[in-house]
This record gives C-alpha cells, structure tokens and sequence, in this order.
C-alpha cells in the first residue's frame, strides 16, 4: 500500500463519515450490548460495575464463562479516549466467554478531566483488579484507542506490576492508534490536550516492548489509510525490537465491523487473540 501525504488530518482520522451507515453504529452497539448483559444477568454470570478506584468512571463489568475459567481476557473500548464506556462493548465478550475465558470491561475517566497518560495509569489499576479475581493466563485486546491502551500495557514503561506482566499472553490491538503525535494536529487535540512530551512518552511506536510480548495488530482492510498506517507501523516497529509481531488486515471490514469477530469464538480475530504459544 502506498501512503500518500496527509493534508487534512482530521478527515484521516474520521471513521463515522466515511463509512455508509456509520452513524447507526453506537445505537447498535449498545443495544446488542444490553440484550447480552441482560441474557448473562439472568445466567448469574454478569457483576456489573465492580470498582477499582475513587473516580466515577473507575469501574469494570466482568463476565464468567459457564465453566471454571481457563483465563482472563480484558477488552479496553475506544472513542478517542473522549467517549463510550464499558456499557457498549459487552456482547464482544461472548467469543471469549464460548472459548471459557472470562472477560473484563473497564472504562476510565475521559478527557478532558483526564490526560492519556492518566487513563493510561487507570486502565492499569482495572486490570490489575480483574486480574486479582481471576486466575490463569491473562489476554489483553482493544479498539481503536482501546488499542493503544492494550499496547501500552506491554511497553517498557508499562504501569503494570511484575506479577501481572508474567501472566501476559498475547495482545491484540484492533485498529490501534500506536504513534500519538498526529493527534496533536487535529481538532480533537483541544480535548485531548497532547503535548510534545506526552505524545512520545504515551506512543507505543516510540517505545520498546516488554521482553517477551506477543503482539498482534488487527485492522480491516478498508479502514482510513491512517489506521491501516498505524496497524503496520507498531507490528513493524516492535518486531525489530525483539518481539513477536503479526500484522493483519481482515478483508471487507471497516473501523466499525473489524470488531465483530470477537463474538465467535471461531473467528480468526478471537482464535489469535487466545492462541498459545
């Protein structure tokens, strides 16, 4: 794929707009998400809201599998880091939940009232909470900036105690956002408040992976050329940095649909995700 100059980087970033029907995606989301919750309430395998810090937004739903769990799988949601929160994502869980895994949703407190590098610290504590609940190998995954935020989990300067870093499997960042510092140049930047430092110092692009990482990024083939940019960026990067890398471009999927392979467990996307060495 050729990469062509980028003029206009807010349209580069721009997924609603460019994708036909794009607008009905979050009502969808979160209706499929509800009917799911609800489903897994009446099976008693739902706690919902569980906290892991003083902020409003610190909470987690978990759900079970219908067996003891071979693991934990967390699913950290994206928005630009400035919208949705754990209550859209929840039907994503049910490839995992099929595959006996259980599966953690955080949210974290949005910018403005927080910085990347704060939900950075935040998404950290949640996982470090779901993980104490569940025993077992530990697979981290997320959209978009939710993406950025798994990734981040398995950089050198990752928050995440020794403990928990140990029980890491694979990673998979679906249309992640890896080098932060094209978001300093679009209209979200009066949100999201980057600076120079931050942006290096949150860019997984611009770090080296944990020893030992298994990472996996994930996009649709006809996602925006910046994401599809993003996604080959960190496989290509870190793979020079010693880890093991796979960079994937599924067919006829976009920014919006790319996710829905996380609700069958038989779909590449989920079987990746939960793959052994």
């Amino acid at each position: 794929m050729v990469f062509r100059h980028v003029e206009d980087w807010d349209a580069a970033y721009a997924n609603t707009v460019n994708i036909a029907g794009g607008a009905a995606y979050p009502d969808r989301w979160e209706k499929d998400a509800a009917s799911f919750r609800h489903l897994l309430q009446h099976e008693g395998r739902a706690e919902l809201s569980i906290r892991y810090g003083k902020g409003e937004r610190n909470r987690f739903d978990l759900f079970h599998p219908a067996s003891a769990p071979r693991g934990l799988v967390v699913f950290i949601h994206g928005g630009y880091w400035m919208r949705f929160d754990e209550s859209s994502w929840s039907h994503l869980a049910a490839g995992s939940l099929e595959a006996g895994f259980a599966v953690a949703m955080p949210t974290y407190t949005l910018c403005p009232e927080n910085r990347i590098s704060g939900i950075t610290r935040e998404v950290c504590v949640a996982i470090e909470a779901a993980a104490a609940r569940v025993a077992g190998p530990l697979h981290l995954t997320g959209h978009s900036a939710g993406g950025h935020l798994a990734a981040r989990m398995v950089s050198a300067t990752s928050p995440l105690s020794v403990a928990v870093r140990s029980r890491i499997g694979n990673v998979v960042s679906i249309s992640g956002l890896h080098d932060l510092r094209p978001m300093m140049t679009t209209a979200m930047n009066a949100t999201l408040k980057l600076d120079e430092d931050e942006a290096l110092a949150e860019s997984p692009a611009l770090l080296r992976p944990l020893p030992g990482t298994r990472l996996i990024c994930w996009a649709g083939a006809g996602e925006r050329a910046e994401f599809v940019r993003q996604n080959a960026l960190l496989a290509n990067v870190w793979a020079g940095l010693g880890a093991s890398t796979a960079c994937v471009e599924e067919p006829d999927r976009h920014h919006y649909s790319v996710i829905e392979g996380l609700e069958d467990a038989s779909h590449p996307l989920t079987r990746a995700l939960l793959a052994t060495q």
